[in-house]
């Protein structure tokens, strides 16, 4: 079955291409034997050096002289095509990948582990049961960072008869694969052991960079603390608070959010689970070594030396975790603290602004008062004073056809044009001059809006200048320095 699906993951993964090199170290019964080889391998080469052929055929030992353990691997390690370590590609050719996999009796597994997450650890023995070999594989990819794939990993396939190691091993530049083939060059009398370049690779990555990062960011938590709670725990020239009191919320809330990512970085849970995955592993390997008669001298030394190293970093793991717990405690307390204090500042801004309002509120009452008051006067008055007008003018005589005065005299004189070719002439004009006047006062009103949100701005500007001010008192905020 897992050939079957190993073939078909093969079939649909996509190939790129990666600067490929080899590495050979072996270890003979006389030490100045020893040999350790890093050479580059091109494509053409590729298959002598799986099946040890032409220039890459092993020596002829003198009489007497036995391989005690070796070490044959392919290295790509500065991977830098940037879907190296997406799911479902693989680095090299599919026909020369499976040769590779099927000729070092590397894990089938390996392909379908690309598209896992985080840190990954498995062991297990194949099922060759009269030469049996210890298949390892341990990988950590992460996604993309300015365009490109990042990560490391590694597929071993360890004889348990013979203790020879074959393996793969790719790595970005991000990674430390470069530093980690370096060390294990440096150790080359232990490659007898499988989980060797495993436990190199933890130990970089459990470097001392872990332990900085939690420093960094817990003394990044109590410049936050100062700003926020002012806790005296730094010295002033470091805090967010400038010479004239005034503290910036977005930047320190920005800040409380890397600083929580920061704290994050590298997990201690997920690592201590891959410590307990390698104490499994190096355990079926004593078992298996310890049959086979292996299980004596220096091997057995390094097996004690690397579960010593395992429980020191577990150790380390553990502190880590509850620093960086203490550490995400007191990030919590310090965002609640700081929307806290926004929340009263916005309340108080709300408050003023709606104070505003109010005044503007009851102005437009008032006006809105006054200009009823004289539409209802115009309404009163104004028919009553058109027809008086009207009527009182020399173009009407109301006593002409009374008998006793003028009874043939008209009442509406014959000159009554006269009245409308002056006043429709100049109830134009007049209309014309209050639409111009009426266009001068909306420009003005214009001009008076823009320059009432200019100083709603600047109002608007003041009272986040006094919400950034730090109202609290050092002397009601708790002083580590006093106790």
């Amino acid at each position: 079955m897992d050939d079957y699906m190993f073939r078909e993951y093969v079939k649909q993964a996509k190939t790129v291409a990666e600067e490929t090199t080899f590495l050979e170290i072996f270890s003979y019964s006389d030490p100045s034997l020893n040999t350790v080889k890093e050479e580059p391998l091109t494509t053409d080469e590729l298959e002598n050096f799986l099946h040890q052929q032409g220039a890459f055929q092993p020596p002829i030992l003198p009489t007497g002289i036995t391989r005690v353990a070796g070490l044959r691997m392919i290295l790509q390690q500065n991977a830098s095509h940037p879907e190296t370590f997406s799911p479902q590609y693989i680095s090299l050719k599919q026909r020369a990948y499976v040769s590779m996999v099927e000729t070092m009796r590397l894990p089938y597994r390996g392909i379908e582990s690309t598209s896992v997450v985080g840190p990954f650890f498995w062991a297990a023995f194949d099922q060759d049961e009269e030469r049996p070999h210890l298949q390892i594989l341990f990988r950590k990819s992460d996604v993309r960072k300015k365009g490109l794939t990042r990560g490391w990993e590694l597929m071993l396939s360890h004889d348990m008869l013979g203790g020879m190691t074959m393996g793969y091993c790719k790595g970005t530049s991000s990674s430390d694969i470069v530093e980690c083939v370096r060390h294990l060059k440096a150790c080359a009398l232990q490659i007898g052991h499988p989980m060797l370049l495993p436990t190199i690779i933890f130990s970089h990555d459990m470097s001392s960079k872990t332990d900085i990062k939690q420093r960094e960011a817990r003394d990044w938590l109590r410049k936050l603390e100062h700003a926020v709670s002012m806790r005296q725990e730094i010295d002033d020239k470091e805090s967010y608070v400038d010479q004239d009191g005034l503290v910036d919320f977005d930047l320190i809330n920005r800040h409380l959010v890397e600083c929580h990512s920061q704290v994050l970085w590298k997990r201690p849970k997920a690592y201590m689970q891959i410590l307990q995955s390698f104490d499994e592993a190096m355990e079926l390997f004593k078992s298996a070594a310890e049959n086979g008669g292996r299980w004596q001298g220096e091997l057995k030394k390094l097996n004690a030396s690397m579960l010593s190293r395992h429980e020191f970093y577990r150790k380390k793991l553990q502190g880590i975790d509850s620093y960086a717990y203490t550490t995400l405690q007191r990030l919590a307390i310090q965002r609640s603290a700081l929307y806290n204090i926004i929340a009263q500042r916005e309340s108080k801004l709300n408050f003023q602004m709606a104070g505003e309002q109010r005044k503007l509120a009851h102005a437009s009452k008032r006006d809105s008062g006054a200009q009823k008051t004289i539409a209802l006067l115009g309404a009163l008055f104004l028919p009553g004073a058109f027809l008086a007008s009207m009527f009182s003018m020399s173009f009407f005589n109301f006593q002409n056809g009374v008998v006793d005065v003028n009874p043939e005299g008209p009442i509406v004189s014959e000159s009554f044009w006269i009245y409308w070719a002056v006043t429709i002439p100049l109830t134009l004009l007049i209309v014309g001059l209050w639409h111009y006047w009426e266009r001068r006062k909306e420009r003005r009103y214009q001009e008076e809006d823009l320059l009432l949100e200019k100083g709603v701005e600047s109002m608007e500007i003041q009272i986040q200048a006094q919400m950034r001010r730090r109202t609290m008192s050092k002397v009601a905020t708790w002083d580590t320095k006093a106790t």
